[in-house]
């Protein structure tokens, strides 16, 4: 039947249909309150979205500051309970400072945008995140992507973008001279769960005066000492050419984001990031809840490195059954599947049987290649994780 030529949203059916094609459409699947599936599929690595101590405290904090924020943090969204997290987020990751954001996508947003600019460079890792992608193409800046987690490329992009252009100025006038560049890199990719070389491109970044931003959204909770992220783990948390994105949604087991970095950056951030100025402030719901599980992760650091243990048991398994597992880093433990078809089967058929993973298929994963991901959880018993691989192993489909 011939398309209506005034249908403004005919293009939308022909997606579709290419999709359909492809094996690559997605669907909503809301689930209940109380699920009997396994979880490998969520973020929550430390086991704390459902911990009585966070529930409670997101409980308290809707009663006692109301069930929204009630505007942008420079109006009415900025409580005592905000500017305590970020207090307390700071000092644990060991930054000077830090700036609590709505989502991790709108941190990573401000955090790439407002410290770029139209006549700025930014190197960007090929697999970055997409949102850190976004703030890419929201900066206006000159974009350059390099190979993934390749410290050597970085050298050369700052090189021939000529980043460092403040050799012949006089002292004075160099903070202005010099062309502002950042390099931009997930800390933990979030498709096979390596991690970044974070010592090697500070080393590289360095030279040409650029900085450093790095998104903790998959090592916070997870690496470092007592969970406080790859950054503190390189020996670079709190160095003034280094700034920090992470999200309050995994580990912490909550919902927002944040920027931790030196104080000037913050107070930049302020007044310029424009995901802060014109968005409304994260819940108190979600702060009471992020506060309370940053605590017990201070009080409990076992909760990281059981989280690694999970992952790295469930890696060795997959392995030795003869799937083609990939050695995480952190808690993701990515397992490649021939085909977008044959992924969405096998995450069907694991349902099925019980057991809810992660299904990535293109345009998710750089590579085109399809896997199912899996997410440890620091909370699963050794005898969830023999029965999730049994389930794996079992419904894994041929070649």
């Amino acid at each position: 039947m011939p398309q209506d030529r005034h249908d403004a949203f005919a293009w939308i059916d022909a997606q579709r249909e290419r999709r359909d094609r492809a094996g690559l459409v997605r669907r909503l699947s809301p689930r209940p309150a109380d699920s009997p599936l396994l979880d490998l599929a969520s973020n929550d690595y430390l086991g704390l979205a459902r911990h009585p101590e966070v529930t409670a405290a997101a409980a308290v904090a809707a009663h006692r500051w109301g069930a929204g924020s009630t505007g942008s943090r420079l109006v009415t969204g900025s409580t005592e309970l905000h500017a305590t997290l970020e207090r307390e987020l700071a000092e644990f990751c060991g930054f000077e400072a830090a700036l609590v954001f709505s989502s991790g996508y709108a941190a990573n947003l401000a955090a790439v945008s407002a410290l770029s600019g139209r006549d700025a460079l930014v190197v960007s890792d090929a697999d970055n995140h997409a949102s850190l992608i976004d703030g890419c193409r929201l900066s206006r800046a000159e974009i350059a992507v390099v190979p993934h987690a390749d410290p050597d490329a970085v050298r050369k992009a700052l090189d021939a973008a000529g980043a460092d252009e403040a050799d012949e100025a006089d002292e004075a006038d160099a903070g202005e001279a010099r062309r502002r560049a950042l390099v931009v890199s997930d800390a933990v990719f979030s498709v096979d769960g390596d991690a970044a070389p974070l010592a090697a491109l500070a080393g590289a970044s360095r030279p040409y005066g650029a900085a450093l931003v790095v998104d903790e959204a998959h090592g916070l909770g997870v690496l470092g000492e007592g969970g406080r992220g790859a950054v503190h783990e390189a020996g670079l948390a709190g160095a003034p050419d280094v700034v920090v994105t992470a999200t309050l949604s995994k580990s912490l087991g909550s919902q927002g984001g944040a920027v931790l970095g030196p104080a000037r950056v913050i107070d930049h951030l302020v007044n310029s990031a424009r995901t802060f100025i014109f968005d409304t402030g994260l819940n108190p719901a979600a702060v009471g809840a992020a506060l309370a599980s940053l605590r017990l992760l201070r009080r409990e650091p076992e909760r990281a490195t059981r989280v690694r243990t999970v992952a790295m048991g469930l890696y060795g398994r997959l392995t030795a059954a003869g799937l083609a597992a990939v050695r995480p880093d952190a808690s993701v433990v990515s397992v490649r599947a021939p085909s977008p078809e044959k992924a969405v089967r096998w995450a069907a058929d694991c349902r099925a049987a019980g057991l809810m993973v992660g299904c990535f298929r293109p345009p998710s994963v750089p590579d085109g290649v399809s896997r199912l991901r899996l997410t440890a959880r620091g909370d699963l018993t050794e005898a969830q994780v023999e029965g999730a691989v049994d389930v794996i192993v079992r419904t894994a489909p041929t070649a």
